[in-house]
């Protein structure tokens, strides 16, 4: 089984309702999910996932001084279980839209600059046997895309952002 980065944007009043009631955010992923049936859609998607790229993600915003923890988001949910590799995290919405901004900023390009798919296996980035080819960076500048996009998406509608790895 691998390891996956996953988001669930949530209205101002759903991040109240899970800081509650952290159950009923598990139960509305686990809604979500049955009903996408393993589709992700578009930016406008509730869900979003990053596949195996979230720590190379890690790895290179890091690398920019990204100003938003944007792979294990920003404040443990209250009282939350764990939800695969421990509990979730809250990016609040007005850290998303600093999120989505910076984003925007960082072209996906400048995103791998300088660095080759050998520094991720020497930085022990999972998944370590991944970087053995050069063309696996545009995996991680793919998922940088998709990312932008659904954070860019829920910084429109004012959302937060639950994160976590399962």
């Amino acid at each position: 089984m691998s390891m996956i980065g996953r988001y669930l944007r949530l209205s101002a009043g759903e991040l109240g309702r899970a800081a509650r009631e952290p159950e009923w955010a598990l139960e509305f992923v686990e809604e979500l999910d049955e009903a996408d049936g393993g589709e992700r859609a578009c930016g406008w998607a509730r869900l979003h996932e990053t596949g195996k790229a979230w720590q190379a993600l890690d790895f290179l915003l890091r690398r920019h001084g990204f100003p938003v923890d944007l792979v294990h988001g920003e404040e443990e949910l209250p009282g939350a279980e764990d939800w695969g590799y421990g509990p979730p995290s809250l990016i609040a919405p007005d850290r998303v839209r600093l999120a989505a901004e910076a984003l925007a900023a960082l072209d996906p390009g400048r995103l791998t600059e300088g660095v080759a798919a050998v520094d991720l296996a020497e930085a022990r980035v999972y998944p370590q046997g991944l970087w053995t080819d050069e063309d696996s960076l545009h995996l991680v500048t793919a998922e940088y895309r998709a990312l932008a996009d659904f954070l860019r998406a829920a910084a429109t509608r004012r959302h937060g952002v639950l994160v976590w790895i399962e």
